[in-house]
């Protein structure tokens, strides 16, 4: 099965990432209809788009906001139907359901009194969501989740303003066409190495996506999964032309 879900349930999986982090962006998101009301173009629909200058993490923000967004201008997917959105942004996830209520009570401000990066966003997510029953789940990426590889391989389309095809029609033919889809250019499947980040230009290795994690997160930053230590020194190579 690509997924489960319950009878009444709005199924989301999406994703967002940019090239260069700030550079061209793309985001993306699958939205499956397994709930009560008229069916939109069938039971799933991908959608996506592209900016020309963003960061990982506001498009993160915008494919959870736009998937949303197509739920709510469609309003018989709305009603009644649990919306369970898939991220593999913690950032997202933790943000949404955690850290926007603080800051919305510090006039948008950080705990070091900083203004919080994406206000803008985090705003309208919070608008946007607070209209449904929405269920956020975190997935962990690049760990052979479908869906969440789906999502990851239309952003990074988008990213590089290339057009991919979306699909919308009934589950079966999904099936079908997911089967003969191009996968992303850049798999991150397997086991880790180690894993490689960049923060205000300056790069590092570490043994544990929590360590690399805890650097990262809540920043403007680059980050990938190293398959071995060949491919570390081709992303650490990479980070240092952008």
């Amino acid at each position: 099965m690509l997924y489960s879900y319950d009878m009444k349930e709005i199924i989301i999986y999406c994703d967002g990432g940019a090239i260069g982090n700030p550079g061209p962006g793309g985001w993306a998101a699958v939205i499956l209809n397994k709930g009560e009301g008229e069916r939109v173009k069938g039971e799933v629909i991908e959608i996506g788009g592209a900016e020309k200058q963003t960061t990982n993490n506001r498009m993160e923000l915008k494919a959870a906001i736009e998937a949303l967004r197509f739920v709510t201008n469609n309003r018989q997917l709305a009603t009644d139907n649990i919306i369970r959105v898939h991220t593999d942004s913690e950032y997202v996830v933790n943000g949404i359901t955690k850290w926007v209520f603080g800051w919305e009570q510090n006039g948008w401000k950080t705990a070091s009194k900083q203004p919080v990066l994406n206000q803008d966003l985090w705003q309208e997510l919070m608008a946007i969501s607070g209209k449904l029953d929405v269920i956020w789940q975190h997935v962990r990426g690049h760990s052979g989740v479908i869906l969440n590889e789906r999502v990851d391989t239309i952003a990074n389309s988008f990213a590089r303003w290339q057009k991919p095809q979306l699909f919308s029609g009934s589950e079966k033919e999904y099936k079908k066409f997911l089967e003969s889809a191009p996968k992303s250019s850049a798999p991150r499947s397997g086991k880790a190495y180690s894993y490689v980040s960049m923060v205000d230009g300056k790069i590092m290795t570490h043994k544990t996506w929590a360590e690399c994690e805890e650097r990262v997160k809540g920043k403007v930053a680059k980050f990938k999964k190293a398959l071995s230590a060949e491919d570390e020194v081709k992303i650490i190579a990479d980070f240092k032309k952008l």
